[in-house]
């Protein structure tokens, strides 16, 4: 086979075989989380953090304007500054999980995105807005890491290809952002 048609096959085949009932499950927590006027918080390192920030813009901007109230969605990625200051002044596994213990509330969601699963900022941070009592939601890859086993919703795709992981979050990411923008259209044409 062909090597570009046997990543596109690939990737067919782990998007096919997503858990449709957990991903259900994510955007009807998501949801209650916009109804409620409570927080979506993303994060996640590399890619995967260029994830959480590109998702920031979906879910912040595009359900706003198609619920005309906003979901207050952000990125623990997105102040360098910051993280390279937690970084610096304490160490690297602290740089999400302060910023969760700062902004995280009861009823929060903290959507936590790692290709292992194992990448020790991230499990602190999940660790943290457990302590607080926010939804946690693990995206991660390989077998789930210790990341899956920590949240309350886990989805993993079961690969060891990293890109082949993210490209699969991304897709995720953008399914559950279009669902819910779906049923905030549907909420706001109705009322």
């Amino acid at each position: 086979m062909d090597q570009i048609q046997y990543y596109l096959s690939d990737l067919g085949q782990l998007l096919a075989g997503l858990p449709v009932a957990d991903i259900r499950r994510v955007v009807d927590r998501l949801l209650q989380a916009y109804r409620e006027e409570r927080r979506l918080i993303l994060l996640g390192n590399g890619g995967s953090a260029a994830t959480a920030s590109h998702l920031v813009a979906d879910f912040q901007k595009m359900i706003y304007l198609s619920g005309g109230r906003p979901f207050r969605a952000m990125a623990c990625t997105d102040s360098m500054p910051l993280v390279t200051a937690w970084a610096n002044d304490t160490d690297y596994t602290g740089v999400f999980a302060e910023q969760v213990r700062t902004w995280a509330e009861p009823g929060d969601v903290v959507l936590a995105i790692s290709g292992s699963g194992n990448s020790p900022n991230i499990l602190r941070a999940v660790a943290v807005a457990r302590e607080i009592g926010a939804t946690t939601i693990g995206l991660s890859g390989f077998a789930g890491g210790k990341l899956a086993e920590m949240v309350d919703i886990a989805i993993v795709v079961p690969c060891d290809n990293m890109q082949r992981i993210e490209d699969t979050h991304m897709v995720l990411g953008h399914l559950f952002f279009w669902r819910m923008q779906q049923e905030v259209e549907a909420a706001r044409t109705a009322a």
